[in-house]
């Protein structure tokens, strides 16, 4: 343990450095409003002009979003991807309603505010799929009955998952018109149907660009990324919205620009309202809410003596041996056992990992050491309270409703586990930068060879890789904060409740089988 460091110095030496420069606080408290500020008073403008309809169709959360007074707006329906939500499509919500249409997004069973748990079998078409074409099927008959809208049919825009929904939809429904897939993939485009379509991907997705240049050969052999091809009443454009992953597509201006100008085309109609960067603003408030969390989070007085630090070695061998170990073991055993999708694999995988690395660092002499606990709990009340809120608001659904709470606490168990080995192993955060991505990048390598052991139940992982860095950048880093001060105990702690509440209200409600 010649690398540890077990003296109060470092926490002493923090505090000092922390006193002698209070104006690096107010800087950063002043950006931090400043920021929220700007954020809040754009993403309201957006909204202002609006109006916004909460519908119960049969049981679906949705709403309409249609300029005050509208009688005749063309209706869209926009559909979700998997662990979304309507506020994660919010971008188009806003255009669209401010460009004369009636927008009308819904929460997919299982997901965001829809109580409704997905049943049938993921893997065959006649199963969730199904389901998911009926759930669509009933929103859009709920939107072209509202007083609102116009008898002029109805196109449906989708996200990932939802662009397979949808188009299977659009082959059985007469009154669709058009389909606008974002991130699109699915095997249900043939060289004549859907005759009206639009495929943008992110620069970023090489293999759903390909998907989209394929559907443009079926009807043009010659045919290239971002051009328009038309044979009798097929109608065809694939492109790349710049600079844009999974996620970030949906915020591009070149996938608003897009979009708009296809729905425009479809229902024979010239908008000039404004193309709503939501994304920016929305960036901008949580990212303000991190800014502010600085100068707060580190008001946490010292803890008392530094957590030894792990040094090359410990790091190693502690995150290398269950990232290895834990992926074929969960495959002799049965992972069902919550209401939610892959969740309840992760939430086991998470424990395993946890216990085994805690394990191996007390082996090696780093047990958790002592520490208050009580700051955990500012960790949970600015990641849940404060940038949870207003994410939930503007960015994905964030509040749970009474059958998740049940989730979260069993998720609880093996997060808090995971991210107490975490927390050990980079010493609250004390650890360099290099030896905290090590760390993390190993955990990520271990979902990814589970992923490998049973490619079908577990492929959903995959698709939330992404959120898991992200969950390391931002709350990762308002854990640091407080454990750097505090210690491990409490910043293990705070992120673990943390994360659990993030997989308990995102990961879809599941009942059925072939999971």
């Amino acid at each position: 343990m010649s690398d540890a460091v077990t003296s109060s110095g470092g926490f002493r030496n923090q505090t000092a450095a922390s006193a002698r420069r209070p104006w690096a606080r107010l800087l950063a408290a002043l950006v931090g409003v400043l920021a929220i500020a700007a954020a809040l008073t754009m993403l309201l403008r957006a909204e202002a002009p609006l109006e916004r309809i909460e519908i119960d169709v049969s049981g679906t959360p949705a709403t309409l979003t249609v300029a005050p007074s509208a009688t005749d707006a063309p209706l869209v329906v926009i559909a979700h991807g998997f662990a979304g939500s309507r506020q994660f499509m919010e971008a188009f919500s806003l255009t669209l309603a401010r460009s004369g249409y009636a927008a009308l997004a819904f929460d997919f069973m299982g997901h965001g505010r829809n109580p409704v748990p997905m049943g049938g079998d993921v893997n065959s078409i006649d199963g969730t799929t199904r389901l998911l074409m009926d759930e669509t099927a009933r929103v859009i008959a709920a939107g072209l009955a509202r007083p609102e809208v116009g008898g002029q049919g109805v196109v449906l825009l989708g996200h990932s998952m939802a662009t397979d929904v949808i188009t299977r939809e659009a082959l059985r429904n007469d009154q669709v018109r058009a389909v606008v897939g974002i991130s699109m993939y699915s095997q249900a485009v043939t060289a004549t149907e859907p005759q009206r379509l639009l495929i943008v991907s992110g620069s970023w997705e090489p293999h759903l660009r390909e998907f989209g240049v394929d559907a443009l050969r079926m009807v043009n052999p010659e045919a290239g990324e971002g051009q328009t091809v038309q044979s009798g009443e097929i109608i065809r454009r694939a492109v790349a919205a710049p600079r844009s992953e999974h996620v970030g597509v949906l915020y591009s201006a070149t996938t608003l620009e897009e979009t708009r100008d296809f729905i425009d085309a479809t229902y024979g109609r010239t908008s000039d309202g404004p193309i709503l960067r939501h994304g920016p603003w929305v960036a901008l408030l949580l990212g303000g809410i991190v800014v502010l969390g600085w100068p707060l989070l580190t008001l946490v007085p010292s803890g008392g003596a530094s957590p030894a630090l792990p040094g090359w070695k410990a790091v190693l061998i502690s995150s290398l041996v269950p990232a290895l170990a834990v992926p074929p073991v969960m495959t002799y055993f049965d992972t069902s056992i919550l209401p939610v999708l892959v969740a309840d694999y992760l939430a086991l995988h998470l424990a395993a990992y946890g216990a085994l690395q805690l394990a191996i660092l007390w082996r090696m002499g780093y047990a958790i050491p002592r520490g208050p606990i009580w700051p955990a709990l500012l960790i949970v009340a600015w990641g849940i309270g404060a940038f949870g809120l207003a994410l939930d608001r503007f960015g994905a659904a964030f509040v749970p409703y009474e059958t998740r709470w049940g989730i979260i606490a069993a998720v609880a168990v093996g997060a808090v586990l995971y991210m107490l080995g975490d927390a050990v192993a980079t010493a609250g955060g004390r650890a360099p930068l290099l030896r905290r991505i090590v760390t993390r990048t190993l955990f990520l390598a271990s979902l990814g060879l589970a992923v490998t052991f049973d490619f079908d139940g577990l492929f959903f992982l995959v698709m939330i890789l992404p959120i898991i860095v992200l969950f390391y950048l931002v709350y990762g880093t308002m854990g640091g904060w407080v454990g750097r001060r505090a210690g491990p105990l409490a910043a293990g702690l705070g992120l673990g409740i943390c994360l659990a509440w993030a997989m308990g209200v995102s990961f879809p409600l599941f009942a059925g089988s072939g999971v």
